[in-house]
């Protein structure tokens, strides 16, 4: 069994970056007899995997291969197994086998390989634009582009978090982002929303994350990185252009966070049934103003505790039975608890779509973060 993994793990560290997924199944087929293998990616909306080999797309809810994606978990159905292609916690999408593992042994050996595929595919993502053409099944605008090309990944998991995000509309995205970090023993994580349109707005968000990064990356404190990116924004613009932005910076051992609020998207603390609105002083967006000081304030997580940052674009978003942020978002939000954080993030998105009855119009960005404790456990496990 280990000689036949080896082989495996060196198909692939040999393949070409735009022919992994065939040389694993030549890989699999040599070592394991396998007959089928196919890739499915998960694309920009959350909403389908698709394969990047030619098989077809699954959409439906309950798909045997969507359940192995929100679960995170092996699934055997109708002659296939479904593995997790996930990395550190970044879900890409699921591997289908066939035949399908008939035994424990089998199965362990199938997700090993799902993993080293993740491993891979994050390795290769720069140099071959493969991947990212399979996960689309539509052009995305310029600013889109410029976006999801701009974010770290959409899901990390750590000992003791997890953490999840998603821009809408996916394929359409202008001036909302989010990015994050951590070390080990903190958490950062931004949360911005640039005005204007299109590119413009786009290129602004890009200016001021890479202001950030280059703050916190000198090792500056949370508020001084505000300062810095604030600085950088308005010598480029002069005020006529700033970012409502959230700045989060989470002490992964005592659950103590400290906040920035500039002007920005509304933050939520889910804690066992009570969802609360988690008070902060709104201070200047970054860029409006030259030479704006800003205060960070502290807060305390428990264990278990799930915080959500919602852009307006979120609760906002209006229908005929009124705006989403009001009943429809706390009711999901009370019934989030048991999902990881990237399943809450797709189904909030996707209970949003259906209350709006369409795709979203305005740029809105969703955010999910549990801290489960110094311990890395869930309480009660």
């Amino acid at each position: 069994m280990a000689d036949r993994m080896t082989e495996v793990r060196r198909a692939l560290l040999a393949a070409p970056a735009e022919g992994l997924v065939e040389r694993l199944a030549e890989a699999l087929s040599r070592a394991y007899g396998l007959t089928g293998v196919e890739l499915y990616l998960v694309d920009y909306r959350l909403a389908a995997l698709l394969p990047v080999t030619g098989g077809r797309e699954r959409t439906a809810p309950g798909d045997p291969a969507w359940r192995c994606f929100d679960h995170q978990v092996p699934v055997h159905e109708d002659g296939v197994s479904y593995l997790p292609v996930t990395m550190r916690g970044e879900r890409s999408g699921v591997l289908g086998l066939v035949p399908a593992a008939t035994d424990e042994a089998t199965t362990e050996t199938y997700a090993e390989i799902g993993t080293l595929l993740a491993h891979e595919l994050a390795a290769v993502r720069a140099s071959t634009d493969r991947y990212a053409q399979a996960a689309r099944n539509r052009r995305l605008t310029l600013a889109a582009e410029m976006q999801w090309e701009l974010l770290p990944g959409r899901s990390r998991i750590g000992p003791s978090f997890g953490l999840a995000g998603q821009l809408e509309p996916a394929y359409a995205v202008r001036g909302d982002t989010f990015d994050w970090s951590d070390d080990g023993h903190r958490l950062w994580l931004a949360v911005t929303n640039g005005m204007g349109e299109g590119v413009a707005a786009a290129s602004l968000t890009a200016l001021a994350t890479n202001a950030l990064r280059n703050a916190r990356r000198a090792g500056l404190p949370l508020a001084e990185q505000a300062a810095l990116a604030d600085q950088a924004i308005f010598s480029h613009h002069q005020g006529a252009q700033y970012v409502a932005t959230l700045l989060l910076e989470l002490d992964l051992v005592t659950g103590v966070v400290t906040a920035v609020d500039a002007g920005s998207p509304r933050l939520v603390l889910v804690r066992g049934d009570e969802v609360t609105d988690q008070d902060l002083v709104e201070q200047f967006p970054l860029g409006m103003f030259d030479g704006t000081l800003y205060q960070p304030q502290r807060f305390q997580l428990r264990p278990d505790d799930r915080l959500f940052v919602l852009s307006d674009g979120v609760y906002d978003a209006a229908a005929s039975a009124g705006r989403y942020g009001g009943t429809a978002l706390d009711r999901f939000l009370r019934r989030s608890a048991g999902m990881a954080p990237l399943q809450a993030v797709r189904a909030l998105v996707a209970d949003l779509r259906a209350f709006v009855g369409s795709d979203l119009v305005d740029d809105a960005v969703v955010v999910s973060l549990d801290w489960v404790g110094p311990d890395g456990r869930r309480s009660g496990q």
